[in-house]
């Protein structure tokens, strides 16, 4: 009798961990936005913006650009210029190039993120190459726009922003079409 009723209480236990850790799961999109709003990390942007806002020219708000590539990203990986003066409520463009110096084609995604982590909420990027996976082949070169808009209700004290990505290479779980040159003659019109 003792034995069937270790066996009822291990399956209990486990019963309960069992909730426990879907619990967990569900809790941890809550936690992860908590977590980057306290320390500023990987800040989510306002997101795509479809609105209008009307300019601020008596109000200029100084946006830096940051490129890094992760641990195992080989691309050459820049923007055009290291930062820019904007007016907020005026739509901005920022060029970003990519390069694949490699001899195979590759899969990368730019992950964004947003300095100081309060205004994150108040930067929408209307155009973003972070928006899709970027595919090169060998030796290609691309530039790849960003626009944006600064919301005009950034908070005043609020002067400078970082807009930094982190270039992955995800060539691996997303293996790159290679370019194939066609031979049906209705594909070069």
């Amino acid at each position: 009798m003792s034995e069937g009723i270790s066996i009822r209480r291990l399956v209990t236990r486990l019963l309960l961990l069992a909730v426990l850790m879907f619990a967990f799961g569900f809790a941890l999109v809550p936690i992860y936005d908590v977590m980057c709003r306290a320390f500023g990390i990987n800040g989510k942007t306002g997101g795509q913006y479809q609105g209008t806002q009307m300019v601020d020219p008596e109000r200029s708000v100084k946006v830096q650009f940051l490129s890094t590539n992760a641990i195992d990203m080989v691309w050459d990986f820049y923007s055009s210029a290291d930062q820019i003066d904007v007016n907020p409520g005026a739509v901005n463009q920022m060029i970003f190039v990519a390069h694949n110096p490699t001899d195979k084609p590759m899969t990368a995604q730019a992950i964004p993120s947003i300095s100081p982590a309060e205004a994150a909420a108040y930067f929408h990027k209307t155009e973003c190459f972070c928006f899709s996976q970027q595919v090169l082949q060998p030796g290609e070169r691309i530039e790849m726009p960003v626009r944006f808009i600064v919301d005009r209700d950034l908070p005043r004290d609020v002067k400078h922003l970082t807009l930094a990505y982190t270039l992955f290479d995800i060539t691996a779980r997303q293996p790159p079409v290679a370019h194939v040159a066609s031979t049906n003659p209705q594909s070069a019109r």
